[in-house]
């Protein structure tokens, strides 16, 4: 059969193929002339073919972006682990360095607390004479801050975990008059500072402005769980075969007494709003570690108070779980400092409001606690223990140190008993008493429940956080400063009897 051939020119021009790009034509064509066979155009393979090129180079590049924003996110994550460990590390380092020295001159005063003045006023000058030093300060010391607010409440339970061994010797009678003395005087501070606020306002009626945010730490995942779930399983089970495996009973059960301690309060933070408001995360804290060290005492037929002396040993050079987390209390008064600095404005403003209110509440707070544990007739050395209940536990263990025959086990259990009697009822108490102002609800809450009771109320009331940070800082500094003054506690002493 004869086959029609047509000139390359004329077909062409009838292909018509301009519109398709000049690479992916063939360079060379034959110059006989062309079979139309029209079954594979040589073009339409060839443009197929660098569409694939295309599409091959696309994943590639997208392949290396992927790569290289895995890099950088790694590489971003070691730097700011990097940067935590040196800014904690270095107020950590501080707080030990002022204890030693204070005990070295035998300096009564809370060491902690003259740092946090230091602290603050080298902010407060640079912040006058080079104010992006003191900028660049915070923004280094911040990692640290932030560490310190999300795993604050870990920091109080020690004594809620170790309260069996505190009241193991105190009568039923005693401890009954300590509840009912704590109750009651959390209700009074609060109507007190309350109140004391909501005239102070009235009398100079200086206009609310907003206040300095303030960041919430971030919410714990469910890698933190599984990693703290793992420590707590292997370190369990290596205790009971091997018992002093670290050397003492003490260091061998520090890592699964601090695990349980850990996810306790991770378990707790998650747990529905509603049951929070009567079952608060230190409680699930506390209970997760008391739970461990019953089975750990049951298995290895140890019984529980041994276990519990292992968590909480007070002494450096045998240091538990409980020693470890209440060593941070210093570094908790430090970093005030920063919240302190971030809402100087608002305290300049309304100082009138938040001096006063502080000022009458603390001393309220201290003589009232006084005169009815004399009134009640508890035992003298029971009463100067719960003096400071309504001051946060670094600077109320501080307090006790300054006075005779105190027990400062009880001291920090009160103090948390306190902070968790305000943080489940603080909230309907404020309704019930009318307090509509922020800063009067602040104030009356750090004043009265320090530290657990702010954690409650500004979950839910933002606008009175910066109010319970000031409060609760001041509270605890006042007191600390009162205390120090020795005919104020000669005073406290005569009431008590």
């Amino acid at each position: 059969m004869a086959t029609t051939t047509l000139p390359f020119s004329l077909l062409k021009l009838k292909l018509k193929p301009p519109s398709l790009p000049h690479r992916t034509l063939s360079p060379k064509f034959p110059k006989r002339p062309v079979s139309c066979n029209w079954a594979k155009p040589p073009s339409l393979t060839l443009t197929l073919t660098g569409h694939k090129s295309r599409r091959q180079v696309v994943t590639a590049k997208s392949s290396e972006t992927e790569a290289g924003s895995t890099s950088t996110s790694l590489t971003q994550t070691v730097l700011g682990v990097f940067h935590l460990a040196v800014s904690l590390g270095t107020i950590v380092a501080v707080d030990k360095y002022l204890k030693k020295a204070f005990v070295a001159a035998s300096i009564k005063f809370p060491s902690a607390l003259f740092g946090m003045f230091c602290i603050f006023s080298v902010l407060i000058i640079l912040d006058s004479t080079a104010p992006s030093a003191a900028n660049a300060l915070m923004t280094f010391f911040q990692p640290a801050f932030t560490f310190i607010q999300r795993w604050l409440p870990l920091f109080y339970v020690p004594s809620l975990v170790v309260l069996p061994l505190s009241i193991k010797d105190i009568p039923a009678a005693s401890g009954i008059k300590i509840a009912l003395i704590l109750v009651g005087g959390w209700l009074a501070t609060l109507c007190v500072a309350g109140f004391t606020a909501i005239s102070v306002r009235k009398a100079v009626n200086t206009e609310l402005v907003e206040a300095e945010p303030m960041g919430k730490p971030a919410p714990f995942s469910a890698f933190e769980v599984w990693v703290w779930t793992a420590v707590l399983l292997i370190s369990f089970v290596s205790a009971l075969f091997y018992p002093t495996a670290l050397g003492t009973s003490a260091r061998t059960c520090l890592p699964f007494l601090l695990a349980a301690t850990v996810l306790g309060y991770m378990v707790g933070s998650r747990l529905p709003s509603n049951v929070k408001t009567v079952f608060h995360p230190i409680i699930c804290c506390a209970l997760s570690a008391d739970l461990t060290a019953l089975a750990f005492g049951y298995l290895s037929k140890s019984g529980l108070e041994p276990v519990l002396g292992y968590y909480l040993t007070k002494a450096s050079s045998n240091p538990g779980a409980g020693d470890i987390l209440m060593g941070f209390l210093g570094s908790v008064i430090l970093s005030f400092s920063f919240s302190m600095f971030k809402q100087r404005k608002l305290v300049k403003r309304h100082a009138a409001e938040i001096f006063t209110s502080v000022i009458i509440s603390t001393v309220f707070s201290l003589y009232s606690t006084a005169l009815v544990g004399r009134l009640v007739q508890l035992e003298p050395s029971l009463t100067v223990s719960i003096l400071p209940r309504c001051i946060t536990v670094a600077l109320a263990l501080s307090i006790v140190s300054l006075f005779d025959g105190a027990n400062s086990s009880l001291t920090a259990a009160v103090v948390v008993v306190t902070g968790l009697v305000g943080a489940n009822f603080v909230q309907a108490t404020l309704d019930k008493l009318h307090f509509r102002d922020p800063i009067a609800r602040g104030i009356a809450t750090a004043s009265s429940a320090h530290g657990l009771g702010t954690a409650a109320l500004s979950a839910k009331e933002p606008e009175a956080l910066p109010f319970c940070a000031i409060a609760y800082a001041l509270n605890g500094i006042f007191g600390s400063i009162l205390c120090s003054i020795p005919a104020v506690r000669q005073s406290l002493l005569a009431i008590v009897g």
